[in-house]
């Protein structure tokens, strides 16, 4: 049986998650790409790039963005809106194995919890470690994840809504499993059994303590942690965010 993340990103995941704002994907990039203090047309990957809402928001501030993405779905979306041809590059691929040469680029992404989706806990390390393999010598990342003591507490277990578009209806039922948040999404048209699709969501709920030892045993220093998109510092309990900013390691 294949994995809920080579199931989940499909044609279904568009609809559920349409809300998420291409307008507000450009003021958050401005923000962190500040953070990261990179020079006119550095270039950037974008690691589970997706729709490619962040990507476009990148090639807009003047970086060379590649976009990668397991979902040929998602990366067709992304293609139909890099209507200008913005986007350098948008590639099918696994992060743990990124298909590029070492120290093809001058600063990584990964934004919107697009990490801690593997079982063997050894893949998530992989990530990070390819990572630095494909970061310049003075190159930078930022990874940008939930806040698990955050999470824990505001987790909201079930919600009903129907997209507009399509008036489907789209429920999720959250919990929270052995370390991991867990969301069962089904979504249909109402009264219509048969036409239900279900699907599921899993992140591993990573502290702060496990990234730190992570990234340096990955060859990266993490210098900075904000707690949000505005970049106020990161408290452990009150964040919604953890949002981490590094360099390669000397």
């Amino acid at each position: 049986m294949s994995a809920w993340f080579e199931r989940s990103f499909g044609s279904d995941y568009m609809i559920v998650y349409r809300h998420r704002d291409w307008e507000q994907a450009d003021r958050e990039v401005q923000k962190m790409a500040g953070w990261l203090e990179l020079p006119d047309s550095a270039e950037v990957l974008d690691i589970g790039c997706g729709m490619g809402r962040h990507a476009l928001a990148l090639a807009r501030l003047g970086f060379k963005v590649t976009g990668i993405d397991l979902s040929e779905a998602l990366l067709e979306k992304a293609r139909e809106c890099n209507i200008e041809e913005r986007i350098e590059a948008l590639i099918q691929g696994d992060m743990r194995a990124l298909p590029f040469e070492n120290g093809r680029f001058r600063a990584t992404v990964n934004l919107f919890t697009s990490f801690g989706y593997f079982e063997d806990e050894s893949d998530n390390r992989r990530v990070l470690k390819e990572i630095r393999r494909v970061l310049r010598a003075d190159g930078k990342f930022l990874i940008d994840f939930l806040n698990p003591a955050y999470v824990k507490r505001h987790l909201v277990p079930h919600s009903v809504r129907v997209d507009a578009q399509t008036g489907l209806q789209i429920e999720e039922n959250r919990t929270i499993m052995d370390g991991w948040v867990v969301k069962q999404i089904t979504i249909g048209s109402p009264g219509d059994r048969d036409a239900v699709r279900s699907y599921e969501e899993r992140v591993r709920l990573f502290p702060l303590e496990w990234f730190a030892g992570a990234l340096a045993e990955a060859g990266l220093t993490l210098d900075s942690v904000y707690g949000d998109y505005e970049g106020c510092t990161y408290n452990e309990m009150e964040s919604p965010r953890m949002i981490m900013a590094g360099r390669v390691s000397f």
